[in-house]
Protein backbone atom coordinates (compact mmCIF):
# COMPACT_ATOMS: atom_id res chain seq x y z
CA UNK A 1 0.00 0.00 0.00
CA UNK A 2 2.11 3.24 -1.32
CA UNK A 3 -0.30 5.59 -0.70
CA UNK A 4 0.17 8.40 2.67
CA UNK A 5 -2.71 8.44 4.67
CA UNK A 6 -2.49 11.41 7.44
CA UNK A 7 -4.38 14.16 8.91
CA UNK A 8 -3.24 17.73 9.84
CA UNK A 9 -4.60 20.21 11.47
CA UNK A 10 -3.58 23.57 13.81
CA UNK A 11 -0.43 25.53 13.55
CA UNK A 12 2.92 25.72 15.25
CA UNK A 13 5.84 23.14 15.49
CA UNK A 14 4.98 20.38 13.65
CA UNK A 15 4.35 17.00 15.74
CA UNK A 16 3.52 14.17 14.11
CA UNK A 17 1.14 11.20 15.96
CA UNK A 18 1.80 8.32 15.37
CA UNK A 19 -1.42 5.98 16.97
CA UNK A 20 -1.25 2.35 18.57
CA UNK A 21 -2.73 -0.60 17.90
CA UNK A 22 -3.16 -0.98 14.09
CA UNK A 23 -2.67 2.83 13.65
CA UNK A 24 -6.10 4.25 13.15
CA UNK A 25 -6.62 7.23 15.21
CA UNK A 26 -10.09 6.50 16.66
CA UNK A 27 -10.07 8.24 19.96
CA UNK A 28 -7.90 10.44 19.91
CA UNK A 29 -9.30 13.45 18.72
CA UNK A 30 -9.17 15.16 22.04
CA UNK A 31 -5.84 14.92 22.63
CA UNK A 32 -4.76 16.24 18.86
CA UNK A 33 -7.36 18.88 19.41
CA UNK A 34 -5.62 20.34 22.34
CA UNK A 35 -2.37 19.90 20.82
CA UNK A 36 -3.28 21.70 18.08
CA UNK A 37 -3.24 24.93 20.00
CA UNK A 38 0.87 24.57 20.33
CA UNK A 39 1.32 22.80 17.08
CA UNK A 40 1.08 21.77 13.62
CA UNK A 41 -0.31 17.93 14.75
CA UNK A 42 0.07 15.42 11.91
CA UNK A 43 -1.52 12.39 12.62
CA UNK A 44 -0.61 9.89 10.49
CA UNK A 45 -2.82 6.05 9.67
CA UNK A 46 -0.23 3.96 8.38
CA UNK A 47 -2.95 1.40 7.03
CA UNK A 48 -5.56 4.34 6.05
CA UNK A 49 -8.38 2.63 8.07
CA UNK A 50 -9.93 6.07 9.04
CA UNK A 51 -10.81 6.33 5.15
CA UNK A 52 -13.45 3.50 5.46
CA UNK A 53 -13.12 -0.14 4.41
CA UNK A 54 -10.03 -1.39 2.68
CA UNK A 55 -9.94 -2.44 -0.88
CA UNK A 56 -7.05 -5.10 -0.34
CA UNK A 57 -6.33 -7.88 2.61
CA UNK A 58 -4.25 -6.75 4.82
CA UNK A 59 -0.76 -8.80 5.39
CA UNK A 60 2.18 -8.88 8.54
CA UNK A 61 2.62 -5.62 8.95
CA UNK A 62 6.63 -4.40 9.39
CA UNK A 63 8.21 -1.85 11.83
CA UNK A 64 10.36 -0.64 9.40
CA UNK A 65 7.72 0.02 6.47
CA UNK A 66 5.95 2.31 9.07
CA UNK A 67 9.04 4.08 9.97
CA UNK A 68 9.91 4.74 6.04
CA UNK A 69 6.13 5.57 5.47
CA UNK A 70 6.43 8.11 8.79
CA UNK A 71 9.18 9.12 7.45
CA UNK A 72 8.10 10.16 4.15
CA UNK A 73 5.14 11.92 5.81
CA UNK A 74 7.92 14.08 7.77
CA UNK A 75 9.96 14.57 4.41
CA UNK A 76 5.77 16.24 3.17
CA UNK A 77 5.13 18.42 5.54
CA UNK A 78 8.26 19.87 6.99
CA UNK A 79 10.39 22.18 5.47
CA UNK A 80 13.90 20.94 4.08
CA UNK A 81 16.33 21.04 6.97
CA UNK A 82 13.94 21.11 9.82
CA UNK A 83 12.68 18.54 12.19
CA UNK A 84 9.64 17.57 14.03
CA UNK A 85 8.47 16.26 17.20
CA UNK A 86 7.40 12.74 17.51
CA UNK A 87 4.33 10.42 19.67
CA UNK A 88 4.06 7.33 19.30
CA UNK A 89 1.56 5.14 21.62
CA UNK A 90 2.02 1.58 21.72
CA UNK A 91 2.67 -0.32 18.42
CA UNK A 92 3.29 3.50 17.24
CA UNK A 93 5.91 3.57 19.99
CA UNK A 94 7.87 0.92 18.56
CA UNK A 95 7.69 3.26 15.09
CA UNK A 96 8.68 6.36 16.80
CA UNK A 97 11.35 4.74 18.71
CA UNK A 98 13.02 3.44 15.18
CA UNK A 99 12.33 6.70 13.47
CA UNK A 100 14.34 8.41 16.15
CA UNK A 101 17.16 5.99 15.43
CA UNK A 102 17.68 5.81 11.70
CA UNK A 103 16.34 9.44 10.93
CA UNK A 104 17.61 11.63 13.58
CA UNK A 105 17.89 14.46 11.16
CA UNK A 106 14.36 14.65 10.90
CA UNK A 107 13.32 13.86 14.72
CA UNK A 108 13.77 16.71 17.47
CA UNK A 109 11.90 15.00 19.92
CA UNK A 110 9.92 11.41 20.79
CA UNK A 111 8.12 10.62 23.45
CA UNK A 112 7.33 7.20 23.02
CA UNK A 113 4.11 5.75 25.28
CA UNK A 114 4.58 2.05 26.75
CA UNK A 115 6.21 0.82 23.35
CA UNK A 116 5.82 -2.81 24.15
CA UNK A 117 9.16 -4.35 23.16
CA UNK A 118 9.07 -7.27 25.28
CA UNK A 119 12.76 -8.12 23.96
CA UNK A 120 14.09 -6.21 26.59
CA UNK A 121 12.44 -7.96 29.63
CA UNK A 122 14.12 -10.19 32.11
CA UNK A 123 11.71 -12.51 30.78
CA UNK A 124 11.23 -12.08 27.24
CA UNK A 125 10.92 -15.34 26.35
CA UNK A 126 8.27 -16.31 28.42
CA UNK A 127 6.51 -12.81 27.06
CA UNK A 128 7.54 -13.88 22.93
CA UNK A 129 6.01 -17.11 23.80
CA UNK A 130 2.56 -15.27 25.53
CA UNK A 131 2.67 -12.88 22.14
CA UNK A 132 2.98 -15.52 19.99
CA UNK A 133 0.34 -17.74 22.03
CA UNK A 134 -2.28 -14.52 21.23
CA UNK A 135 -1.29 -14.99 17.49
CA UNK A 136 -1.90 -18.56 17.43
CA UNK A 137 -5.16 -18.62 19.38
CA UNK A 138 -6.39 -15.32 16.87
CA UNK A 139 -5.81 -17.56 14.19
CA UNK A 140 -7.35 -20.53 15.38
CA UNK A 141 -10.53 -19.36 17.73
CA UNK A 142 -10.86 -15.34 16.37
CA UNK A 143 -10.46 -12.04 17.57
CA UNK A 144 -12.11 -12.29 21.04
CA UNK A 145 -10.50 -14.87 22.96
CA UNK A 146 -6.93 -13.63 21.64
CA UNK A 147 -7.89 -10.20 23.14
CA UNK A 148 -8.61 -12.05 26.38
CA UNK A 149 -5.48 -13.68 26.32
CA UNK A 150 -3.37 -10.58 25.37
CA UNK A 151 -5.20 -8.37 28.29
CA UNK A 152 -4.19 -11.58 30.79
CA UNK A 153 -1.06 -11.69 29.37
CA UNK A 154 -0.64 -7.64 29.59
CA UNK A 155 -1.58 -7.50 33.53
CA UNK A 156 0.00 -10.50 34.61
CA UNK A 157 -3.16 -12.52 35.43
CA UNK A 158 -3.62 -16.02 34.92
CA UNK A 159 -5.41 -16.88 31.55
CA UNK A 160 -8.36 -19.46 32.30
CA UNK A 161 -8.18 -20.81 28.14
CA UNK A 162 -11.84 -19.19 27.34
CA UNK A 163 -13.61 -16.22 26.64
CA UNK A 164 -16.85 -14.46 27.15
CA UNK A 165 -19.27 -15.37 24.51
CA UNK A 166 -19.49 -11.29 23.63
CA UNK A 167 -15.90 -11.61 22.99
CA UNK A 168 -16.57 -14.31 20.31
CA UNK A 169 -18.24 -11.94 18.41
CA UNK A 170 -15.61 -9.39 17.67
CA UNK A 171 -14.83 -9.08 13.54
CA UNK A 172 -11.32 -9.85 11.99
CA UNK A 173 -11.48 -7.19 9.53
CA UNK A 174 -11.45 -4.46 12.51
CA UNK A 175 -8.80 -2.62 13.77
CA UNK A 176 -8.42 -4.82 16.57
CA UNK A 177 -8.94 -7.65 14.68
CA UNK A 178 -5.96 -6.45 12.38
CA UNK A 179 -3.85 -5.49 15.28
CA UNK A 180 -3.45 -9.18 17.16
CA UNK A 181 -3.57 -10.95 13.63
CA UNK A 182 -1.01 -8.80 11.83
CA UNK A 183 0.61 -6.14 13.89
CA UNK A 184 1.15 -7.55 17.79
CA UNK A 185 3.86 -10.24 16.86
CA UNK A 186 5.80 -7.90 14.63
CA UNK A 187 5.86 -5.22 16.54
CA UNK A 188 6.03 -6.40 20.17
CA UNK A 189 9.21 -8.79 18.94
CA UNK A 190 10.91 -6.11 17.10
CA UNK A 191 13.90 -5.68 18.85
CA UNK A 192 14.99 -1.69 19.41
CA UNK A 193 18.30 -0.55 18.23
CA UNK A 194 19.49 0.63 21.87
CA UNK A 195 23.00 1.30 20.82
CA UNK A 196 21.94 3.71 17.94
CA UNK A 197 19.80 5.85 20.27
CA UNK A 198 21.87 5.94 23.05
CA UNK A 199 23.51 9.00 21.84
CA UNK A 200 20.26 10.76 20.86
CA UNK A 201 18.81 10.04 24.70
CA UNK A 202 18.66 13.31 25.60
CA UNK A 203 16.26 13.54 22.51
CA UNK A 204 14.05 11.41 24.07
CA UNK A 205 11.41 10.41 26.90
CA UNK A 206 9.85 7.18 27.52
CA UNK A 207 6.14 6.98 29.04
CA UNK A 208 4.21 5.06 30.75
CA UNK A 209 0.59 5.67 32.66
CA UNK A 210 0.56 5.88 36.48
CA UNK A 211 -2.17 2.96 36.46
CA UNK A 212 -0.52 0.79 34.21
CA UNK A 213 2.48 0.08 37.07
CA UNK A 214 3.42 -3.70 37.09
CA UNK A 215 1.63 -3.96 33.52
CA UNK A 216 4.08 -5.55 30.95
CA UNK A 217 4.04 -2.32 28.59
CA UNK A 218 4.87 -0.57 31.92
CA UNK A 219 7.99 -2.75 32.08
CA UNK A 220 8.83 -2.49 29.04
CA UNK A 221 8.91 1.02 29.12
CA UNK A 222 10.74 1.24 32.50
CA UNK A 223 13.53 -0.43 30.93
CA UNK A 224 14.07 0.91 27.63
CA UNK A 225 14.20 4.59 29.69
CA UNK A 226 17.06 2.76 31.82
CA UNK A 227 18.67 1.08 28.88
CA UNK A 228 19.09 4.38 26.78
CA UNK A 229 19.49 6.80 29.51
CA UNK A 230 16.62 8.80 28.39
CA UNK A 231 13.62 10.40 30.63
CA UNK A 232 11.10 8.30 32.02
CA UNK A 233 8.13 10.45 32.09
CA UNK A 234 4.66 9.26 34.17
CA UNK A 235 1.29 10.26 32.31
CA UNK A 236 -2.09 10.10 33.95
CA UNK A 237 -4.22 7.00 33.14
CA UNK A 238 -3.03 3.63 31.66
CA UNK A 239 -1.96 1.93 29.09
CA UNK A 240 -4.49 4.24 26.79
CA UNK A 241 -4.06 7.01 29.30
CA UNK A 242 -4.61 9.85 26.00
CA UNK A 243 -8.25 8.47 25.22
CA UNK A 244 -8.90 8.74 29.08
CA UNK A 245 -7.37 11.54 29.98
CA UNK A 246 -6.75 13.72 26.83
CA UNK A 247 -6.68 17.04 27.97
CA UNK A 248 -4.20 16.38 30.92
CA UNK A 249 -1.80 14.01 28.94
CA UNK A 250 -1.63 16.32 25.65
CA UNK A 251 -0.89 19.03 28.44
CA UNK A 252 1.91 16.67 29.74
CA UNK A 253 3.33 15.89 26.68
CA UNK A 254 3.48 19.81 25.51
CA UNK A 255 5.08 20.49 28.56
CA UNK A 256 7.86 17.03 27.52
CA UNK A 257 8.60 18.40 24.04
CA UNK A 258 9.39 22.14 25.21
CA UNK A 259 12.37 21.18 27.34
CA UNK A 260 15.31 22.23 26.07
CA UNK A 261 17.45 20.11 24.40
CA UNK A 262 21.19 19.90 24.97
CA UNK A 263 22.38 21.94 21.56
CA UNK A 264 24.49 18.74 20.72
CA UNK A 265 21.67 16.67 20.91
CA UNK A 266 19.86 18.81 18.22
CA UNK A 267 19.58 17.60 15.19
CA UNK A 268 21.76 18.83 12.04
CA UNK A 269 24.80 19.69 15.40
Amino acid sequence: MSDLHYDVCGSGPVLLVIPGGAGHPMGLEGVTERLSERFTVVTYDPLGLSRGPLDEPVGDQRVEVWRDNAHRVLEAVLPEGESACVFGSSSGGIVALDLLARHPERVRRVVAHEPPSVGVLPDAARQRAMIGEVHEICRAEGVGPAMERLSAGLEGRTWEGRAPQRAREIAADTPIGIFLAHVLLPFATHAPDVEALKPLSARLAVGAGQDSRGQLPRRSAELLAELIGADFVEFPGGHLGCLEHPASFADLLARTFTRPVPAESSPGS
